[in-house]
């Protein structure tokens, strides 16, 4: 388990592995994407850019809101979804969890509505300084984003 404070002062831990959880019940998930080789984000019309991720609804598994998650904020249609572990945020009186996944993208579409988001955005790599780079979100820039690629490297999940 690696910890650390993020840029917001909140207490934020990240486990990795298969069966790897901080939490049985997570209620939220975040979804690194990958599409022909490029970085799928999408551009959050608030906070900026970041990997898609939201709440996982009433009946629905973490996965099914990963895809429906993705989607909705993307347009892209997923083929494989794999889980890589946890991560807890602690802040004041709120604790937060959310499962993280790493997806290969089969298709992207374009779409009228993209929700809460200005729709998608493909990188072919990330900045050497994301964390000072304010087109992005905050979400991405702690150390949550550099120890997950880390693990999707580390799993040889980019070869897909």
């Amino acid at each position: 388990m690696k910890q650390f404070i993020d840029q917001r002062g909140c207490q934020v831990r990240i486990v990795f592995g298969e069966e790897a959880s901080l939490s049985p019940t997570a209620k939220h998930v975040w979804i690194v994407c990958r599409y022909q080789g490029k970085w799928l984000l999408t551009n959050h019309r608030k906070r900026g850019w970041e990997f898609p991720g939201g709440k996982v609804e009433e009946r629905e598994s973490a996965v099914e809101a990963a895809k429906r998650e993705v989607y909705e904020e993307t347009g892209a249609r997923l083929e494989a979804v794999h889980y890589l572990g946890q991560y807890e945020v602690a802040c004041q009186q709120e604790t937060m969890y959310k499962n993280i996944y790493f997806a290969t993208v089969k298709e992207l579409q374009q779409k009228d509505d993209y929700l809460e988001t200005a729709g998608p955005v493909l990188l072919e790599s990330f900045p050497a300084a994301v964390a000072k780079d304010e087109r992005f979100s905050f979400i991405m820039q702690d150390q949550v984003l550099p120890l997950v690629l880390a693990e999707i490297v580390r799993k040889g999940l980019l070869a897909e």
